[in-house]
């Protein structure tokens, strides 16, 4: 018969192996959400910029919606920054855990240490999602503040537009 000894080890290496990659999944969609950030961010500089000095009380309300809309990105990438900042250490922490329960068994020694790791990592990652719960609740409502001013604008056109 076998020894069970290196399928235990194997199967105890696995679930970091797991969290491991569920970190990395959303270290990849978090990257992505701040790269549309930034995108957004340089759009919306470059309108301020085509909105040229207020004239009309139009043009005055449609610059304060956009530093309205680049100060809610701004406070957005640091929600997205911290995240990732998390989920990089839980990252780490889990393949610091991979790496000690090989080391416990070869040496008998620290068998505390991958429980720990394990454990720090899954907070780590737990605070990292709640960053990213906060930041897609300001993405939700920006959104909505954007639909709300462009409903106002079209309502402002059809008043001011003759009637056909």
């Amino acid at each position: 018969m076998a020894d069970p000894a290196p399928l235990s080890l194997l199967s105890a290496m696995i679930t970091p192996a797991v969290l491991i990659s569920a970190s990395g999944m959303l270290i990849l969609s978090t990257a992505t959400r701040l790269a549309r950030i930034v995108d957004r961010v340089r759009t919306l500089a470059r309108q301020i910029e085509e909105t040229g000095p207020q004239t009309g009380e139009l043009q005055a309300e449609r610059r304060a919606e956009l530093e309205r809309q680049i100060a809610t990105h701004t406070t957005r990438g640091r929600l997205i920054q911290s995240s990732l900042t998390s989920l990089y250490v839980s990252l780490a922490l889990f393949v610091a855990c991979t790496v000690a329960i090989p080391l416990v068994v070869l040496t008998g020694a620290l068998g505390f240490l991958p429980v720990a790791l394990g454990i720090l990592g899954t907070l780590a990652l737990f605070l990292g999602t709640l960053f990213l719960i906060r930041e897609t609740g300001m993405a939700l409502g920006s959104i909505r503040e954007e639909m709300a001013f462009a409903r106002r604008v079209a309502d402002r056109g059809r008043a001011a537009a003759p009637p056909s």
